[in-house]
């Protein structure tokens, strides 16, 4: 079922603002600069499919745009990608400007700042996902930002009329074939963002490498917060747990299991210590994000074959990790 917005019924004094209201509803919160003085006219059409938001916008010329003051009020992490219906546009983001006309397609990242300057009436269809939900790297959807991408375009020509005929028939579908359109939604677009990577020609293995290393460095700094687990180490890195266990595939362990490893070999260190004062096993544990102890017993007596009660002394200061 769809929803509609117009402003032809409200007070002429409020018309932009009651504009500005229904797009950051619909898609994100955005400034609205009219281009003309006098009324302002636009409608909006949104329709859900599982986590997929489509909605088709019309309204008279004006500038929107995502800036830095709303995205540390609003930082939900969406890709907006849009179909020009009629229309042109002037997009830019990540420095880059793209003159968008026509049945172009655009994609715009909420998490950081950008703008559409349409200079006359338009109408645009806009598919808001969820980020997270592509699994790819910032780095490879900054490819794609600040673009505009038409039927001519390599995997545009595919993409351009699903999303089209989508966007029409939106409002027709039951949720679970909704729920189901919106992964093919999002896996056409992770297919567009792929492509768009191998044409700029990037190292992909150096890519995945680096990306390894940054999660690595993040649990080794978090390993003390018993909150550290996969789906809080895809989420500070703007990736997809799936994309996060993909990533570890070639590293002959899991992530789960990693932070598990590092969590031990700082106990065990910590326990090999030699000082006036020793920390029970109970604090030990604790500070390196164990939450039950006899979770950790288990797990520690597993990893190095005797109970952290028994881990001291000249034997366990030579077995220790990184003795």
């Amino acid at each position: 079922m769809s929803q509609v917005l117009t402003t032809a019924s409200v007070p002429e004094g409020e018309q932009v603002a009651c504009w500005r209201d229904a797009v950051g509803r619909a898609l994100v919160p955005m400034t609205v600069v009219p281009r003309g003085a006098g009324p302002f006219d636009g409608r909006i059409t949104t329709s859900d499919l599982g986590h997929l938001r489509v909605s088709t916008l019309e309204a008279d010329a004006a500038r929107i745009s995502r800036t830095p003051s709303l995205i540390a009020r609003s930082p939900e992490a969406f890709l907006t990608v849009g179909i020009q219906v009629s229309g042109t546009a002037t997009l830019t983001q990540d420095g880059r400007r793209a003159q968008v006309r026509e049945g172009d397609l655009l994609v715009c990242d909420s998490t950081r700042p950008y703008s559409l300057a349409h200079p006359e009436r338009f109408a645009t269809h806009v598919f808001r996902l969820p980020r997270p939900a592509l699994g790819v790297p910032d780095a490879d959807l900054r490819r794609i930002t600040g673009t505009a991408i038409g039927t001519a375009d390599g995997f545009g020509t595919v993409l351009l009329p699903f999303l089209a005929s989508l966007a029409a028939s939106a409002h027709s579908y039951s949720p679970a074939l909704g729920s189901r359109l919106a992964g093919s939604v999002v896996d056409l677009v992770g297919a567009l963002v792929a492509e768009r990577t191998r044409q700029a020609g990037p190292d992909q293995d150096g890519t995945r490498a680096h990306l390894v290393r940054r999660v690595r460095d993040h649990i080794d700094r978090n390993l003390g917060d018993p909150a550290l687990s996969p789906e809080a180490i895809a989420g500070a890195h703007r990736i997809s747990v799936r994309y996060l266990h993909r990533l570890f595939e070639g590293q002959g362990i899991t992530v789960g299991r990693l932070v598990q490893q590092r969590r031990l070999e700082e106990c065990a260190r910590e326990l090999a210590r030699h000082g006036r004062t020793n920390p029970t096993v109970s604090a030990v544990a604790r500070r390196w994000g164990f939450v039950s102890p006899t979770h950790f017993s288990r797990a520690f007596r597993t990893a190095y074959g005797v109970p952290p009660s028994e881990w001291r002394g000249p034997r366990a200061s030579a077995a220790a990790p990184g003795a």
